[in-house]
């Protein structure tokens, strides 16, 4: 019944600006959404290392990915369409009714292992998810041990995979 009578009131304005907030910044998930504003995935296979994260709405020349002393860190700022200054723009172009994409910036990092190779890492960004390849150090990449046989021949042992 409140609801009903504060449908069009400013309050039912608030209340609902103030119930959007609290969900963006707590969100239901396991982390809170100030601490993770984008999702990430973090897998490996026997070669590589692999970081997946939607982005959406971010262009390549938007986001910034470095790698120093085992830590990636990616970095993304989007600015807003609407007009900096606060002035009305011309007639002929698009007038703003209603703004949720706003400016934002964001800053992810993560401690690699020490079997990353540093001076090999691959970075995509296609439809909105960005894909960064870390390429395993070859000393710890899985390889094959040879055993010689009682006769004298060498057999070849694949290591299992976990």
């Amino acid at each position: 019944m409140l609801a009903r009578r504060l449908e069009g009131h400013p309050l039912e304005v608030v209340d609902r600006e103030f119930n959007r907030l609290m969900n963006r910044f707590w969100g239901n998930g396991e982390v809170p959404a100030t601490l993770a504003p984008y999702a990430v995935d973090v897998h490996e296979d026997s070669d590589h290392f692999y970081v997946d994260a939607e982005l959406p709405g971010f262009s390549p020349n938007q986001v910034d990915i470095t790698l120093e002393d085992g830590v990636l860190t990616i970095r993304g700022e989007r600015k807003s369409e609407a007009p900096a200054n606060g002035k009305q723009p011309p007639e002929n172009e698009r007038q703003p009714l209603h703004l949720e994409r706003r400016w934002t910036r964001f800053e992810r990092s993560f401690t690699l292992p020490t079997a990353v190779n540093e001076n090999s890492v691959k970075a995509a960004l296609r439809d909105g998810l960005l894909t960064v390849t870390l390429d395993k150090r070859e000393e710890v990449k899985p390889r094959k041990i040879h055993i010689t046989a009682g006769n004298g021949h060498a057999a070849v042992v694949e290591p299992k995979k976990a």
